[in-house]
């Protein structure tokens, strides 16, 4: 694209609030800015795009798989980039591919694919997320018990290593099964640390945030409860200010009043975000595919192993936003912010603002929060072929 372009709508969210009457202008595949309406050059190339959102693109830090195929199966960086396009058909111009516990050998393959993928420029791909295998058996939820172990030393040299060369690499991890130590060594080499899948105590969880810990996954699921005399990992993820949480918002996973009590309680610095744990049925109509040897059945908007253990969720971003504006009536700066700007600065990389000189990725969502368009460096992917 050459020269600049201006994208006018009715409501332009710019990461953290709202713009009436403005436009959004585009560059060499960049943000320029935010100008008026009134204020826009005679001779600018204007876009008018009419009634609904223009939001900076989605961005979702936990996604096991899409377009048929989970993260643990993927073979190539192809594969990978069909897993972004599932997603990018959805608003999701950002995405942290999660690979969930599994073998030693699948996990250095995956991390090999990932930094490739990175290398290659795969659109969409900004990091890696491990979700174990370094978790607890009592809270595994739909993890094989049978993968799940302690971190060596050569688990934690391939981990330092894959940050050096990746934008992101987030690590979800029980912190009663690892040391302070270990989490402070992956911090130190720029590992997003997350707690999550555990059962650890208040205390065990405050020491691994003064470890350095920064995120917790999945609030609510597959994790200690808030308690009146123990207060979890839950009560640790409300109570200490550094913790972020993903937050997965489909109705199922958490409970209308248990989202509403985290959004009062969370008012920073950390932050609630959105995630989908999507896995590979996102963006197919299956009804059941397979998670290692096990079935995994595609009913009633869930999820589900035969014994009813829910094992990711069939939601993608926008459906989330619609929920939490519709269901719970979460105000939609707050709710935007929640799959934009706050996940972003959870993995610290320039997305999810109109800020000048970022990429332009963006999308626009209708007043329902359908995805109409979705633009990566600023050409359309609706027209892109």
């Amino acid at each position: 694209m050459t020269g600049m372009t201006a994208y006018r709508c009715s409501r332009i969210f710019d990461g953290e609030k709202i713009h009436r009457d403005a436009a959004l202008l585009v560059e060499g595949g960049v943000v320029a800015g935010l100008c008026p309406v009134e204020d826009l050059p005679g001779a600018i190339t204007s876009v008018d795009l009419g009634e609904g959102v223009l939001s900076p693109g989605l961005i979702d830090l936990q996604v096991n798989g899409g377009g048929g195929l989970m993260l643990g199966d993927a073979r190539s960086v192809e594969d990978i980039a069909r897993i972004c396009v599932a997603h990018l058909q959805l608003g999701s111009t950002a995405l942290t591919p999660t690979l969930i516990t599994d073998t030693p050998e699948t996990t250095r393959r995956i991390i090999d694919l990932a930094i490739d993928a990175w290398t290659q420029g795969v659109p969409g791909f900004h990091g890696l997320h491990l979700e174990g295998p370094h978790l607890f058996v009592g809270r595994k939820g739909a993890h094989d018990a049978s993968l799940i172990r302690p971190m060596t030393d050569e688990d934690l040299d391939l981990y330092i290593s894959a940050a050096r060369q990746l934008p992101s690499l987030m690590m979800t991890l029980a912190p009663e099964t690892v040391d302070p130590g270990q989490i402070a060594s992956l911090v130190g080499a720029g590992i997003h640390v997350s707690l999550g899948h555990s059962g650890a105590s208040y205390a065990e969880c405050r020491k691994a945030t003064e470890a350095g810990a920064s995120c917790v996954t999945h609030l609510f699921n597959a994790m200690s409860p808030l308690q009146h005399r123990e207060p979890g990992l839950v009560g640790a993820a409300l109570d200490l200010g550094a913790l972020n949480a993903g937050l997965i918002a489909d109705g199922i996973h958490v409970d209308p009043a248990a989202i509403r009590i985290a959004l009062k309680s969370k008012t920073g610095p950390g932050r609630i975000f959105l995630v989908t744990d999507a896995m590979s049925q996102t963006g197919t109509d299956v009804t059941s595919f397979t998670l290692g040897n096990r079935e995994i059945f595609r009913r009633n908007g869930m999820l589900t192993l035969a014994d009813g253990t829910l094992a990711g969720a069939d939601i993608d971003l926008p459906s989330s936003l619609k929920y939490l504006t519709s269901e719970l009536g979460v105000g939609l700066e707050t709710a935007l912010a929640m799959a934009t700007s706050y996940p972003a600065d959870v993995i610290r990389l320039p997305l999810g603002r109109f800020k000048e000189g970022c990429a332009a990725d963006f999308v626009l969502l209708s007043e329902a929060m359908a995805v109409m368009d979705v633009w990566l460096s600023g050409t359309s992917q609706q027209h892109s072929g």
